[in-house]
Formats: C-alpha cells, sequence, structure tokens
C-alpha cells in the first residue's frame, strides 16, 4: 500500500498568480481547469445564505453549476486581488473587492444560486490557493483538495510598495462596478466556507 503524499499548493500557478497585474488573464485554460476542479471539489452541498432559505448543491452534476471558462477566470483575477489584500492585511480592502464582484455577478441576472455560489467559493479557492491555506494530497494517483490549517504554511509579506499598489488596483476595479451600498439586487453575501 502506497503513503499518501502531499503536495501544496503554491507552485508555477500561484507564482504565476502573484507575478503581474496581468498574470490570471495569461493562465492557460488547463490552469483555470484545475482552478475550477478545485474549487468544485470544495463547494459545499448545502449553502444557507443570510436570508435563511438553504441552496442545494447537486455534487453530481458540476456542468449545471460551474460557469464558463471566461467568467472562471475573471473570478481567479479578482481572487488574486483578494489574495494579495489578504497578505497585506487590508481586511476591508479585501471584503470590498469581493463583494463588487459578488454584485457584478449577481446584476447580470443570468447564474443560479448555486452558480453564484460556485463563483463565491472560486474567488474562496483563489485565495486560500495562494495565501497557502489549501493542500493537495496524492494518494493511489487521486488527488484530493483540503483545507490546511495553516501551520506549515510560510508567512508571506507585503512591502508598502505592493500595499499601496494592490489598495490602488482594487479601489479601481470597485470604482467601475456596481455601487455597494446599494442593495438592488441580492447576492451571495457570506462566502461559504471550504469543509475540511
Amino acid at each position: 500500500m502506497k503513503k499518501a503524499g502531499t503536495i501544496i499548493i503554491g507552485g508555477m500557478v500561484a507564482a504565476l498568480l502573484m507575478a503581474s497585474p496581468a498574470a490570471a488573464e495569461q493562465l492557460s485554460e488547463k490552469s483555470v481547469r484545475t482552478f475550477m476542479s478545485y474549487a468544485w471539489s470544495l463547494v459545499p452541498q448545502r449553502f444557507t445564505p443570510p436570508n435563511g432559505k438553504p441552496i442545494i448543491i447537486d455534487k453530481t452534476k458540476p456542468d449545471e453549476v460551474m460557469v464558463p471558462l471566461d467568467v472562471a477566470r475573471e473570478v481567479i483575477r479578482v481572487g488574486r486581488l483578494s489574495a494579495h489584500a489578504q497578505i497585506c492585511d487590508m481586511a476591508e480592502v479585501q471584503r470590498d473587492n469581493y463583494r463588487s464582484l459578488m454584485k457584478r455577478e449577481s446584476l447580470k441576472d443570468k447564474w443560479t444560486p448555486q452558480q453564484m455560489v460556485y463563483i463565491s467559493q472560486l474567488h474562496l479557492t483563489t485565495v486560500m490557493l495562494l495565501t497557502g491555506k489549501i493542500k493537495v494530497t496524492v494518494k493511489d494517483g487521486d488527488k484530493e483538495v483540503v483545507v490546511d490549517d495553516g501551520s506549515k504554511a510560510k508567512a508571506q509579506t507585503c512591502s508598502d510598495e505592493q500595499r499601496v499598489k494592490v489598495k490602488e488596483v482594487i479601489a479601481a476595479y470597485v470604482k467601475a462596478g456596481p455601487d455597494l451600498a446599494s442593495n438592488s439586487k441580492s447576492a451571495v453575501k457570506t462566502q461559504p466556507t471550504a469543509k475540511k
């Protein structure tokens, strides 16, 4: 019997995403699909938003819940910015970035509640991949994505210059989107938590 191996995600895909503002747009289709697959594995079967009405997700039907590749690429790009904000310890900026993404997608009025949960989970998965909170275990050739408690994650730092740049980029993104103060459409306001 083979011993389970562990791969900490943070390698080439994470390095590419952290490298430059345009990096997420340059992700290959295979990389985007990999992120999408990891996010799908962490999507809960049941999610209860603040309104209290449960959203049930049929995990046997990913094609009905996953979003198109171009939308996923944009969610990953925004998730990358949220990861930078988290690393730079800017919780409010990170929250506004996430809220702007979710409001934009909600206002499109084309996603089911299950797809909105998936979009939220893809954003969260991207943040967790880039901040070292997810690991992939391999056992007998099968990969399983699990949440890491972070005890072995290498601490990442943020310079003052990076902090200013992240804040500027997110402020521009939020400003270009819908007003976050208005509540014309409801979105998934609470990000789903990945199960361990």
